[in-house]
């Protein structure tokens, strides 16, 4: 069977790929330390010499409108377009190209269903920067075929928090029957608070400082049910009118297990909001 050897967690900030690559007056103060955080992080999956990578995102309303709004959905192509003009034009992020790894989509999409969970699928999904940003960030060479799970954390009615869980306990399941011996990561990323379109979207950190701590043990102590027993649909609005991305972080505990703690943690406060990278190695290898 395959397996899972990293499961990893993090932000996909868009800016990213533009900090770490402009030079001089066009580069900014925070750059070359959050390149240094980033390059960090990125040796936890390097250690773990995947083959696969399973990439749990959220589409930005790219392609996923109200005319069609799949609550979770695994593509299924054969090779996967990116990114998508606007982000190109805002964030300066390339254009690219991913190779798929069909069988472990019809793997999650067959055992998923069994498991009632009624997934969506795309054979010709396009990805946006919630996949691209942590492959820039974790396999700048892109070299590995990826699956990727998308799931709404954007257009109500959204999934409860418990089932962003389950989906990710299941998630781990599967790739762990998967037949083979294929070495699998898998990376998720959402956010902590944040906020866009309102008032609190630029500030010196994030929205809300308190939810950001919080919100850090939680992931990094695999405290699943102290998270579920405060994070609910409403509450999310608290923090900031976009934190309902945390789910995704969710989803991740899920995958990792309850009370199985981090073996990487580290975050960076960049103005707007926290930057947050986390890494379990399930079976121990991968560690220091």
């Amino acid at each position: 069977m395959a397996e899972l050897v990293a499961v990893i967690a993090s932000t996909h900030h868009p800016f990213y790929y533009r900090a770490s690559t402009s030079t001089g007056e066009d580069r900014p103060p925070f750059a070359d330390e959050w390149v240094r955080k980033v390059e960090a992080f990125r040796e936890t999956l390097t250690r773990a010499n995947p083959d696969v990578l399973v990439m749990v995102g959220s589409d930005h309303f790219h392609q996923f409108w109200l005319d069609n709004m799949p609550q979770f959905l695994v593509g299924k192509a054969p090779f996967y377009d990116a990114n998508f003009y606007n982000e190109e034009r805002e964030f300066g992020l390339p254009r690219m190209l991913f190779q798929g790894q069909e069988d472990l989509s019809a793997h999650l999409l067959r055992g998923g269903m069994d498991m009632g969970f009624d997934l969506a699928f795309s054979n010709e999904l396009r990805i946006d920067h919630s996949i691209t940003c942590p492959i820039i960030t974790l396999r700048p060479q892109n070299d590995l075929p990826i699956v990727p799970v998308y799931t709404n954390i954007f257009a109500p009615p959204l999934p409860q928090p418990k089932r962003f869980i389950q989906l990710g306990q299941a998630i781990r399941e599967l790739v762990e029957s998967w037949p083979g011996n294929q070495r699998v990561a898998v990376i998720g990323t959402g956010h902590l608070s944040l906020e866009l379109g309102g008032p609190r979207q630029f500030g010196p950190h994030g929205p809300d400082p308190d939810f950001d701590r919080k919100a850090v043990e939680w992931i990094s102590t695999g405290d699943i049910e102290g998270c579920l027993s405060e994070v609910t649909l409403d509450s999310l609005w608290n923090p900031g009118n976009a934190t309902h991305g945390f789910m995704d972080f969710m989803l991740m505990m899920g995958v990792a297990g309850e009370g199985r703690k981090a073996d990487y943690v580290d975050t960076y406060d960049l103005f707007h909001t926290m930057e947050a990278y986390f890494t379990w190695y399930p079976n121990g290898g991968g560690r220091a």
